[in-house]
């Protein structure tokens, strides 16, 4: 019996996930350094000074923050060279939370935001972020990878921010190369606040709930995987925008896979003359809020593919515009493959019908 209660033991402290304080030495005995053997949380002080001086001395090291509060009034940035980089681990209830009177427009945590580099063969290159909360106070912006290649955000929370997670041009060409995984994002419901918003190219998100923002998903660049991707508008400041959108895509050649939009005024919008690939798509209404929904709005003409979109109007939807497809220009080489329309009497336009396969 004694053997089996210390084989489980140990299975039991490898997973740090979990169970982590619960071992004997905790995240200490695992090598991380651990934030609250240098500053004190939920002290109401601002630690902003104090963790980017522990960042900058502990390269390859993965740097552990227990549950409680951090207050930073600057945005911590680590860096994206490979012998420099580190790791940043938090508890489930650590919360690190922009201090009040914040005014900087870079965003709170700064994946390689200094030490740019392009390297993905020396080890420490790839470095994350990982769990716990960061919280914008309704103002700040909440995460971005600046630089590196191979940067990983997963398991966290993203909260009351203008820009949840903004993926800048990456040091390979413009290449972030960066992987989000399990990331939860509220905004701040401004005109202006968008979720995941993407300028480097060659990324794959998924599994990721996005609320309270204009735009859920902004994509300016390509070569971008989003799989099972679900943003939900819960109406802006001012009320019902109609020019909110649950996936705006600026650049085309990009691939969606069971991404549902929520609510938006329209759900799956691209600009003129770009094509992407739509797959097991969704996009619902369930309220009787604003004038016009629409499914895919393309700004020019339609070229994308779309297969096994499911689209829901509420039958109180009669009373709106209801469309499936909003073409800015006649024409195109897109197609719609296997449509569903839930509650179809209630679409007032067929333009969409010339496009069915």
């Amino acid at each position: 019996m004694r053997k089996i209660v210390k084989f489980f033991t140990v299975i039991s402290c490898a997973l740090v996930a979990t169970v982590m304080v619960a071992c004997k030495g905790g995240a200490s005995d695992l090598g991380y350094v651990v934030v609250s053997e240098y500053v004190t949380p939920s002290s109401g002080e601002d630690v902003s000074e104090a963790l980017q001086q522990l960042i900058d001395a502990n390269p390859n090291r993965t740097i552990y923050f227990p549950d409680g509060e951090y207050i930073i009034s600057k945005p911590l940035r680590t860096p994206a060279e490979p012998t420099l980089s580190v790791a940043l681990q938090l508890s489930n209830y650590a919360i690190i939370r922009a201090a009040e009177g914040w005014s900087h427009t870079e965003a709170m945590i700064r994946l390689g935001g200094k030490d740019e580099a392009n390297n993905i063969a020396t080890p420490g290159s790839n470095y994350y972020l990982d769990g716990g909360v960061i919280d914008g106070g309704g103002v700040a912006k909440g995460v971005s990878i600046d630089s590196g290649r191979e940067t990983v955000i997963r398991n966290t929370s993203i909260k009351n921010v203008e820009v949840g997670i903004h993926v800048k041009r990456g040091a390979n060409n413009n290449s972030s190369d960066c992987d989000i995984t399990g990331v939860n994002i509220v905004g701040n419901n401004s005109p202006t606040s968008v979720g995941l918003l993407v300028e480097g190219f060659d990324n794959t998100f998924t599994n990721m709930r996005i609320a309270a923002v204009h735009t859920g998903v902004e994509l300016r660049s390509q070569a971008n995987s989003l799989r099972n991707i679900h943003p939900l508008y819960y109406g802006g400041k001012d009320g019902y925008d109609p020019t909110s959108t649950g996936f705006l895509d600026l650049a085309g050649n990009n691939w969606y896979e069971f991404c549902y939009s929520d609510e938006f005024a329209a759900g799956f919008t691209i600009a003129k003359d770009r094509r992407s690939l739509y797959n097991d798509c969704f996009a619902y209404w369930y309220s009787n809020r604003g004038q016009k929904h629409v499914g895919i709005k393309a700004e020019g003409k339609f070229n994308s593919s779309v297969r096994n979109l499911n689209l829901g109007f509420a039958k109180h939807n009669a009373a709106t515009e209801n469309i499936v497809l909003e073409v800015g220009e006649a024409g195109g080489k897109g197609d719609l493959t296997n449509l569903y329309i839930e509650n179809e009497a209630v679409v007032t336009n067929s333009s969409h019908k010339k496009y069915m396969k």
